[in-house]
């Protein structure tokens, strides 16, 4: 089938779907009312000018609570009370649907995943079929305040294909010549072990799923740089996710490492204007290692047994899988970074930023999008994070690396057995 009959076929298949869409009402279920919530309601409006009988109905659920509702549903197999869309956090996408299979829609006869950033398709690929419509990419990337590395006697130019061994000598500059930490770190929170591990390549599970702690190289190299930074004490401590934002909004710590999404964040202190940079994320010294991954991100998921299936199909196909002037909107609107790659050639996407010097932080952060390896998060995600992240103050009381890889092991295996 060539590229033209592709299109015609998908072209089809939305018009087939438009004319079963009278009067429907698609029930959405998502977290966060200024990111998720808000960028949905946009996407059903734009919808309905062309689509007037679609009624989007979205509900705002504490994430937990979406969760534990949509895991009592699921078990029960009652499709009453359920919604039509569900979003899904990427980590947790694999254990919902290897748990409840049947209860999403494979939606690869009706999308063109061809235009989505690899690694987000494979996120939610079993046997074959793709079930989620590609949402908002956590591409990772290093913002740091120009004026202190600078201070440090280091250059813009410097920050740019670091490596984190590079980035603690550094880290110690900047304390000498400013008295600021290199970051904040939560030592209870895994999430920055994450993104060291996915920019090689690696994750607590190999390709086919199974754990993969002892004689893990990417995990190991993450770990190995949690110490240095720790052991260096090139880190503001940080209690918690309100103490971590604190850490940089208050001018505490020359860098973040980071999703995209903390965008808005940094950009919320006015008074900092042009002294932020962003570059990639430093590299580790293994094999495999890039400067780029991911941390968060979701995606949308249709239930199959939703009584607007096709109906609920059709919408996300037509604006997220589509629309690219949609999200010009939501990134200027919610800052949000898509994973349709082609959202990139906007103009939104293009411009420069003032705040960060004029650079065109939204185009690199797009561009790095497409080289976030691929990974499989597995079904046990969230349980062996918790594991690692018990560990890491062992790494700053001297504990070697091989040890405390051997316990993450012994433990995680008793998690996901």
């Amino acid at each position: 089938m060539n590229r033209k009959t592709v299109a015609l076929a998908f072209a089809g298949a939305s018009l087939f779907a438009i004319a079963a869409a009278q009067a429907a009402e698609v029930t959405v279920w998502c977290w966060d009312p200024n990111f998720n919530v808000a960028i949905m309601k946009q996407a059903g409006e734009i919808y309905a000018k062309t689509h007037p009988d679609f009624k989007l109905n979205v509900v705002d659920f504490a994430k937990a609570d979406l969760e534990q509702k949509l895991q009592t549903g699921l078990a029960s197999g009652v499709a009453d009370g359920m919604p039509d869309i569900v979003l899904i956090e990427d980590y947790g996408a694999q254990k919902y649907l290897q748990s409840f299979p049947d209860s999403f829609a494979p939606l690869s006869d009706k999308v063109d995943y061809s235009g989505f950033a690899d690694y987000k398709v494979k996120l939610a690929t079993l046997d074959g079929k793709v079930y989620s419509m590609p949402f908002d990419s956590g591409v990772a990337g290093m913002f740091y305040r120009k004026d202190m590395i600078t201070a440090a006697g280091y250059t813009p130019a410097d920050m740019q294909d670091l490596t984190w061994d590079k980035y603690v000598e550094i880290g110690k500059a900047v304390e000498a010549k400013t008295g600021k930490k290199m970051m904040g770190f939560d030592p209870n929170d895994g999430g920055l072990v994450r993104v060291l591990m996915q920019s090689a390549g690696g994750w607590y599970f190999d390709k086919d799923g199974k754990l993969s702690v002892e004689g893990n190289v990417a995990l190991k190299g993450a770990l190995d740089v949690i110490q240095k930074i720790q052991v260096n004490n090139i880190f503001r401590p940080a209690a918690g996710w309100a103490d971590w934002v604190g850490s940089f909004t208050s001018g505490e710590v020359a860098t973040v490492v980071t999703g995209v999404w903390i965008t808005g964040t940094v950009k919320s202190q006015a008074d900092q204007s042009g002294k932020w940079g962003v570059a990639p994320l430093p590299k580790l010294s293994v094999e495999g290692a890039t400067h780029y991954s991911n941390l968060g991100g979701s995606s949308w998921y249709v239930l199959s047994g939703s009584k607007a299936k096709d109906e609920s199909i059709d919408f996300l196909n037509e604006i997220y899988a589509k629309d690219i002037n949609f999200y010009q909107k939501i990134l200027v609107d919610r800052g949000a970074v898509g994973s349709l790659l082609a959202a990139r050639n906007g103009e939104a996407y293009k411009s420069n930023d003032a705040f960060f010097g004029g650079e065109p932080i939204w185009q690199n952060f797009s561009d790095w999008l497409a080289k976030v390896p691929s990974v499989n998060y597995g079904t046990f995600t969230n349980e062996v994070d918790s594991v690692v992240s018990a560990h890491q103050p062992d790494l700053a009381k001297g504990t070697s690396v091989d040890d405390v890889l051997k316990a993450i092991d012994a433990q995680a295996q008793t998690l996901v057995q």
